[in-house]
């Protein structure tokens, strides 16, 4: 039987019969949308999904039916319903609910942000959070995307890939630098890996922002199999290094121990 390849974040194929190749198009011309294009034409939507202005101009008019998308008849851009899609994640995914009292007490016992973040396409999504309110302001928002490479979570969780994923991540990414210290050379990113692997816990300090400090440990089941990462995010000039990961890193594995069994 004929099937459809994987794409690289996906782990399996799909027989062709049951691939719905008009879905896979709709969703790609949401996702064009980014912070560098929140209007576009249907000529541009089109490039940039891989359509002609003609069948992108149809996807987008269905979109906008569906309250989607909106249009001033040149441009178009995305509204505030397509949360909902992010928002059915979070109110029906068992492991942000399952973890979220684990967060509060970890946040309790430590008075700093708190996270769950899993890995998708190579990029970090928070999928649960909490903190004290004097730092519920800072940090990232619940289900924000960052890059992989920069933050405490995404290097955990991307230290745990298999090597053969983790070559064609790296193979297939940019590595863009936020600040002066973020890694950005693909070499140095291996080693740093390499080494968040063999210690178990990751440390990421003014990569994404000069004033913020994070620490991760994996998450993972009974089985061994990583389910996301929990991770603190705290101001950089509180204390040292050592003393950060000293404080942090024990509560954090004693929280991922406490889940194995219900995960």
């Amino acid at each position: 039987m004929t099937k459809i390849k994987a794409k690289p974040h996906l782990t399996e194929t799909l027989l062709a019969r049951d691939w719905i190749a008009g879905l896979e198009r709709g969703l790609a011309v949401i996702e064009s949308f980014d912070e560098n294009n929140p209007r576009m034409t249907a000529h541009q939507v089109g490039e940039r999904c891989g359509l002609s202005r003609t069948a992108a101009r149809r996807y987008l008019l269905t979109l906008q039916h569906l309250g989607f998308v909106s249009t001033d008849n040149k441009l178009y851009w995305l509204t505030p319903r397509v949360m909902r899609l992010g928002q059915a994640y979070l109110a029906s995914a068992r492991l942000p609910r399952i973890v979220q009292p684990v967060l509060q007490s970890v946040s309790v016992t430590l008075q700093e942000v708190s996270y769950l973040a899993v890995l998708d396409a190579g990029e970090v999504v928070y999928v649960s959070r909490n903190g004290p309110n004097r730092a519920m302001n800072s940090g990232f928002v619940l289900g924000a995307r960052v890059p992989g490479h920069v933050t405490s979570a995404g290097l955990l969780l991307l230290a745990n890939l298999s090597s053969d994923q983790l070559e064609e991540w790296i193979t297939t990414h940019h590595f863009p630098a936020y600040t002066p210290f973020t890694i950005s050379n693909p070499d140095d990113l291996r080693k740093e890996l390499k080494r968040i692997r063999q210690q178990g816990w990751s440390l990421s300090e003014q990569q994404f922002d000069l004033s913020i400090r994070g620490i991760a440990v994996p998450l993972k089941n009974l089985r061994g199999d990583l389910m996301g990462a929990l991770s603190i995010q705290m101001p950089i000039q509180n204390e040292s290094s050592d003393a950060a990961v000293k404080r942090v890193a024990p509560v954090l594995q004693k929280a991922a121990q406490s889940l194995r069994d219900i995960i």
